[in-house]
């Protein structure tokens, strides 16, 4: 099931999304100090294309990452947040579309703080 979740998911906005993710994980890793948080948005980027099927878990809350989160915010988050606000909302005009809406939800809030996050596959 979590196939064709996918494969739905990504014809419907899970491409321009993870682009996105791309976009800023390239502008970030252009800087050698950058480089880390460039990763973390190509991870999430994968993610964005294929969200069924695994979670995402908290591992490292320290001082850094709420650092790393607060600047993220400002330089690409918010961004993020309100492009899967829309697809959110643009999903939820239909019944089928609701549980690919709460998935933008949560990425969403994702693209706020996603620094001390991990993406692991279900079983």
């Amino acid at each position: 099931m979590s196939c064709l979740g996918n494969l739905i998911w990504f014809i419907c906005g899970g491409f321009v999304n993870a682009l996105i993710w791309c976009f800023f994980g390239v502008l970030w890793s252009i800087t050698i100090i950058g480089i880390p948080i460039g990763r973390q948005c190509f991870k999430l980027a994968s993610l964005q294309l294929a969200p069924f099927g695994k979670e995402v878990v908290t591992v490292n809350d320290s001082g850094g990452t709420f650092l790393l989160n607060i600047l993220w915010v400002v330089f690409g988050g918010l961004e993020l947040a309100i492009a899967n606000l829309i697809s959110a909302v643009i999903l939820t005009v239909t019944i089928v579309g609701i549980p690919f809406a709460l998935q933008a939800f949560k990425f969403a809030i994702l693209s706020l703080m996603p620094f001390g996050k991990e993406v692991r596959r279900t079983s």
